[in-house]
C-alpha cells in the first residue's frame, strides 16, 4: 500500500543518515582521495614555443600561468623548455623547464631579450635542429615528451612538422599553412603521426579557438556522418555585412571604414578575393574526411577584375566605381526577405567546397551574427531534420590573441 511503502521510504531515509552510515561514507571518500592521489601519474611534458609574437607571447604566458593548476588537478606537468623567434632561441637550463613564476615579467619583447637569469634558461642565436635536440633530450631525462608550438605562419617551419612528428614530436599550431596547402605534403604529415605515435593538433587554424576543428574529429570519431559543414569563417567578412545597410551606404564606404578601424589587412583585397576563407574551407573538408586542395574550391572575389593588379591606393580610390553591382544584389536578397553574408561551404554528398556571396533568410543564425564574430553551422546524419534536430551551430570571436592562444593551449 501507499502507506506502507511511506513507511519503507522513511525507514530507509534514516538508515541511509544513520552516524555509523555517515561515518563509513566520510571514509570512504578519504580513501577514493587517496587513491586517486596515489594513483595519480605525473606526466612530464616538455613545451618548445616556436614563434614568439603576439599570439605565441600570450600562449607562452597562460601556459606559465596555469601550468601549476593542471599539476595539482590532473598530473599533467608543463615545462616551458624553450622558445624561438627569427632571430634568438632560449632554452632552459634544467629539466624542470623555466621559472614558471617568472615569465609573466621576463618573457617580453624579443626572445633575445628575455629575462635569462630570471627564467634560469640560456639564450644563444636560433637554431630549429639544435632547439629540437634540446627538446627531445629533456623529454628523455625526465621520461615523459615534447610538444612543439608552431605560432608562427611559416611554410619552412610547417616543412619541419612531419620529420618532429615521426620523431615523436607532438605539434600544435594555429599555422594553416600544412593543413591547407599542398594535399600531398598533408597527407605525409598525417602518416608521420601516426607513424611516430604523436598528435598534430590544429585547433587554432578556424575559428581561433572556437571548438570547430575538435567537434568535427568527435562526431566523425563517435559514428557520425557529416554532410555540410558552411559558415562565416573571416572576421573581416563577418564585419563588413554585419555593418553594412545597403539603404543607406555604399558597400565601398564600409570597406574603407573597415580598413581604417583595423578590422582588414592593409590592402582589403587579401580579405575580400577570398582566399582566406578558402582555405579554411580545405581545412574544414579535410577535417570531416575529405581530401580537398585550395585548387578544388570555387571561390566568389568580390575584388572587382579591373582592380586586381593594380595598387591598394589605386584599388581604394576606384572601388565606389563598382558599388553598384553588389548593391544590386542586395536589393534582390531584400525583396526575397534575405540578407547576404559572405560563405564558406563544405559539401561532403557533392564532394565539393565553394566560398560564395549567399542569401540567408532573416531568421537564419547567419543573418543575426554581430560584429566580427564567426559562425560555422554543421548538418550531419544525427544534426539533421530526419533526426528531429537542428544544425549544430558554433558561434564567437574568430580572431583576437586571447582566444586564439586559449585554442592552441587547449590543444
Amino acid at each position: 500500500s501507499c502507506a506502507s511503502a511511506a513507511r519503507l521510504s522513511s525507514s530507509a531515509f534514516k538508515s541511509a543518515s544513520s552516524p555509523q552510515l555517515r561515518v563509513r561514507r566520510t571514509a570512504l571518500r578519504a580513501n577514493r582521495t587517496a587513491l586517486t592521489s596515489a594513483a595519480m601519474k605525473t606526466v612530464p611534458l616538455q613545451v618548445g614555443f616556436v614563434g614568439t609574437g603576439l599570439i605565441g607571447n600570450v600562449t607562452v604566458k597562460q601556459v606559465a600561468a596555469h601550468a601549476p593548476t593542471l599539476l595539482a588537478s590532473s598530473g599533467l606537468d608543463l615545462r616551458i623548455a624553450g622558445a624561438t623567434d627569427s632571430k634568438s632561441m632560449i632554452i632552459a637550463a634544467s629539466d624542470g623547464g623555466m621559472t614558471a613564476g617568472s615569465v609573466g615579467a621576463g618573457a617580453e619583447g624579443r626572445v633575445g631579450q628575455w629575462d635569462a637569469a630570471a627564467l634560469d634558461a640560456t639564450v644563444s642565436p636560433v637554431d630549429l635542429a639544435a632547439f629540437t635536440a634540446a627538446l627531445v633530450a629533456k623529454a628523455a631525462a625526465c621520461g615523459g615528451g615534447a610538444v612543439i608550438v608552431d605560432n608562427t605562419s611559416s611554410d619552412d617551419v610547417a616543412d619541419m612538422y612531419a620529420g618532429w612528428l615521426a620523431a615523436g614530436v607532438h605539434v600544435v599550431t594555429p599555422n594553416k599553412k600544412a593543413n591547407s596547402g599542398d594535399l600531398a605534403r598533408y597527407q605525409s604529415t598525417l602518416a608521420a603521426a601516426a607513424e611516430g605515435g604523436a598528435k598534430w593538433m590544429v585547433e587554432g587554424t578556424i575559428g581561433a579557438g572556437l571548438p570547430i576543428v575538435s567537434t568535427l574529429r568527435s562526431l566523425r570519431a563517435s559514428g557520425d556522418s557529416i554532410k555540410i559543414v558552411q559558415g562565416i569563417f573571416s572576421g573581416t567578412m563577418s564585419f563588413l555585412f554585419n555593418t553594412w545597410d545597403p539603404e543607406t551606404q555604399p558597400f565601398s564606404d564600409v570597406v574603407v571604414a573597415a580598413r581604417a578601424a583595423g578590422f582588414t589587412e592593409p590592402d582589403p583585397r587579401d580579405d575580400l578575393n577570398g582566399l582566406d576563407v578558402a582555405r579554411k574551407v580545405v581545412i574544414a573538408a579535410r577535417e570531416s574526411g575529405l581530401d580537398l586542395s585550395l585548387a578544388d574550391v570555387a571561390v566568389r572575389s568580390l575584388v572587382p577584375g579591373a582592380l586586381e593588379a593594380c595598387t591598394p591606393e589605386e584599388y581604394m580610390a576606384r572601388l565606389p566605381e563598382f558599388d553598384g553591382v553588389i548593391a544590386g544584389e542586395a536589393r534582390e536578397a531584400a525583396a526575397e526577405g534575405m540578407v547576404l553574408r559572405f560563405v564558406g561551404k563544405v559539401d561532403m554528398v557533392a564532394k565539393t567546397g565553394s566560398v560564395e556571396l549567399a542569401k540567408f533568410p532573416c531568421t537564419h543564425p547567419f543573418a543575426g551574427l554581430q560584429g566580427a564574430d564567426n559562425i560555422i553551422e554543421v548538418q550531419s546524419t544525427r544534426y539533421s531534420a530526419e533526426m528531429g534536430s537542428t544544425p549544430l551551430i558554433i558561434r564567437g570571436p574568430g580572431a583576437g590573441a586571447h582566444v586564439t592562444a586559449g585554442g592552441v593551449f587547449g590543444d
